[in-house]
């Protein structure tokens, strides 16, 4: 017999450097689960991510066991380190703050592909692509 899901939690947190502040500790916390454990194992399993913000959806259940799912890094965040910026432009239209290419876009499209709802790669480039321009960042070919 499956478990009764409890609660739902969706959180960002960093990719192999989460720790039980906020907003991890407390969102866990109301609902009675091991914060350490899960801290332990998001960052065993986020290791390669190294600070790069991870969403993640958790799952808690009625003997207040829990599993989590990660999905890809924000679109904004890859964009951020392609373009090795620190953030985005304030005014996108007027001021332009960084460059990315198209090759870059199709990689982040790769790495997004499961998330956005694109059919394929070219499509999911476009998407980016549209990050891109609202963060004034400007593609080139």
């Amino acid at each position: 017999m499956a478990k009764k899901i409890v609660a739902k939690i969706k959180l960002q947190a960093p990719g192999g450097q989460a720790t039980p502040a906020p907003p991890i500790g407390p969102a866990l916390g109301q609902h009675n689960v091991n914060i350490g454990q899960f801290v332990s194992q998001f960052n065993e399993k986020t290791k390669d991510l190294n600070g790069t913000p991870v969403p993640v959806e958790i799952f808690v259940y009625g003997d207040k066991t829990f599993s989590f799912i990660t999905k890809s890094p924000p679109a904004s965040a890859l964009l951020k380190e392609a373009a090795q910026i620190a953030k985005g432009s304030g005014v996108p239209n007027k001021e332009k703050v960084g460059t990315v290419t198209r090759d870059q876009l199709r990689k982040i499209a790769e790495t997004k592909l499961a998330d956005i709802s694109a059919r394929d790669i070219e499509a999911g480039a476009e998407i980016i692509a549209g990050t891109a321009r609202s963060m004034g960042i400007t593609v080139t070919d």
